[in-house]
């Protein structure tokens, strides 16, 4: 490995994009699952569940071309993905609540963090090992630089989901949009249906987003309504 070659650094620096622009989802997730946390905490649990995650993902990126042969493995990611979603959704706004479960809050969003980034990054990991060519040294450093610029984009997007609400919901969606493009992508799948619509494929995924968002949402107020009659009782 020549460090002062311009291919050694012109591969770097395609790992480092590959990871920024394919971690935006897994952003959102990080942000979605310390949201609820007390600030300090938040930090804790955004920058110990982003460095986990990029050491998972390294492994993964090394074995991701046999992984991804495997039939099932991207319909029990999918599945996954979808109670993710749904879960972050149900947890609401209970800050106070949180507040008093200590490290354990934390400890929760941080495995949280883990499983939702190992089943989004079944398919992105594959762009990054092409950009490694091979090379797992270089892999390693162009992912181990990513991790301050995937911290700082979860901390940015972690204050304006506290300005704006709405953006939790919509990011439920996106583990739900994600889970169906996935659902239909598992070799299994392809094997017995083939290649589906581009059309198709979308409509799934946003059946998939829809219904993450209700099942979410539906819990949330049961939750709320149980809640208020426990304090009213």
């Amino acid at each position: 490995m020549d460090l002062t070659s311009p291919a050694f650094w012109g591969a770097l620096g395609s790992i480092i994009l590959a990871n920024i622009l394919l971690s935006g989802d897994n952003a959102v997730v990080i942000a979605l699952a310390a949201r609820s946390l007390p600030p300090q905490q938040q930090k804790k649990a955004i920058f110990w569940g982003s460095g986990a995650a990029i050491v998972m993902r390294i492994v993964l990126t090394i074995a991701a071309a046999q992984l991804l042969r495997l039939p099932f493995l991207k319909i029990i990611g999918s599945l996954l993905l979808m109670y993710i979603g749904v879960d972050l959704l149900n947890e609401g706004d209970d800050d106070g609540e949180v507040g008093h479960e200590g490290n354990t809050g934390m400890f929760a969003a941080i495995r949280t963090i883990l499983v939702a980034d190992l089943v989004m990054s079944l398919d992105n990991v594959l762009a990054v090992a092409a950009a490694a060519h091979g090379d797992n040294t270089l892999l390693i450093i162009g992912l181990a630089i990513s991790i301050p610029l995937i911290i700082f984009g979860s901390t940015m997007l972690l204050k304006v989901m506290q300005r704006f609400p709405i953006i939790i919901t919509l990011g439920a969606a996106l583990l739900g949009f994600l889970a169906g493009e996935m659902l239909l992508s598992d070799p299994a799948v392809v094997e017995r249906l083939g290649e589906l619509p581009h059309a198709l494929v979308n409509g799934v995924a946003v059946v998939c987003a829809v219904a993450v968002v209700a099942i979410g949402r539906y819990l949330a107020g049961r939750k709320g309504r149980d809640t208020a009659e426990t304090a009213s009782a």
